[in-house]
């Protein structure tokens, strides 16, 4: 019997046009070009600095860059999912916010977070609408305005991030073609590691926390970057071994880019040459739920369609997991 697939059938991704690159940033805060790429390979970072625009912005413009690019008309949307950890508000969701600013009228919404794991969370969600039938087309975005819960006084954790939306079109697929299999996990004794601590229910937004600088991030970063290299590495390894594919059957490894060196262990578990591995982390820094989907539109004119993919990611909570994709098209013939 046939398996109806999910299948990805375009992307789209935007980022902000204001570069903070390295110079600028030791400018702001203690540190230096060279530490900063020695440690995590980050040179700039793209920063949403318009007055007034949240997450919201940049996941309107990379899904209207998707709708373009593939000739789908926004009534057309059964369903959009937003994956964010810097949401417009607490209430309304963004997604309906970004329904309403590209105009899927038909469409319903709903955002999802599960941190730097939020897109890989969200496309396995969003995969089983297409999988029961109940949906035909669903659009995934990962969209985070990091620079706005940065402390940029704090030199372990400015240098890391930045701005930035990408999107991807799901449709149903009978063909071997789309989303094969996917491992996901959650472990929430880490969640101490890295967190936003004020702004929720349990530590609401007072005087107190803005004093104490509690509606920022905050990372144990030695703990972090452990934890990461062995999870993100060992489920991407799972993976493989799943399906018995050798490094020589994949045409791509699609890393989270969090860590220059994070990435460089996950592919020399996988046993993966350099040149398989999609790496844009030097131009965007850490754009969390962006992340994935900006490496796909960067790359997508060089995927081709049979092209075996995985991407790999590791968040806080924690959240980590690695997916098995098999892409639907050539890139190449998608109009720009």
């Amino acid at each position: 019997m046939t398996k109806l697939r999910a299948s990805i059938t375009g992307v789209g991704g935007y980022v902000p046009d204001y570069i903070l690159n390295n110079e600028e940033l030791s400018k702001m805060v203690d540190t230096s070009d060279e530490w900063i790429m020695t440690r995590v390979g980050i040179r700039e970072r793209r920063i949403l600095k318009a007055p007034g625009l949240g997450s919201s912005e940049l996941g309107s413009k990379a899904v209207l860059q998707l709708l373009e690019k593939t000739g789908t008309h926004p009534e057309d949307v059964d369903l959009l999912v937003c994956a964010s950890v810097t949401p417009d508000h607490q209430f309304p969701a963004t997604s309906a916010i970004i329904c309403d600013k590209v105009g899927l009228k038909n469409a319903y919404g709903f955002d999802l977070n599960a941190a730097c794991s939020g897109f890989l969370f969200a496309l396995n969600t969003a995969s089983k609408f297409i999988e029961t039938g109940s949906c035909k087309k669903v659009i995934v975005v990962g969209a985070d305005k990091m620079s706005s819960i940065v402390d940029y006084t704090d030199r372990t954790t400015c240098p890391l991030f930045g701005d930035g939306a990408g999107a991807v079109l799901l449709e149903p697929n009978m063909g071997d073609e789309g989303i094969i299999d996917s491992i996901l996990h959650t472990d929430g004794s880490g969640r101490a590691n890295l967190y936003m601590k004020a702004g929720g229910s349990a530590f609401p937004s007072s005087h107190e926390t803005i004093d104490n600088r509690e509606h920022y991030i905050y990372q144990e970063g030695q703990t972090v970057f452990k934890a990461a290299v062995s999870r993100m590495a060992d489920v991407s390894a799972e993976m493989m071994e799943r399906h018995n594919l050798t490094a020589d059957d994949l045409a791509w490894l699609v890393p989270h880019q969090a860590n220059l060196r994070i990435i460089d262990a996950t592919a020399k578990r996988m046993g993966l040459d350099p040149s398989k591995v999609m790496i844009n982390i030097q131009h965007y820094g850490n754009t969390t739920a962006a992340t994935l989907p900006l490496c796909l539109c960067e790359w997508e004119t060089r995927l081709k369609k049979g092209d075996n993919l995985i991407l790999a990611t590791f968040g806080a909570g924690f959240t980590w997991g690695s997916m098995l994709v098999k892409w639907a098209y050539d890139g190449d013939k998608i109009s720009k």
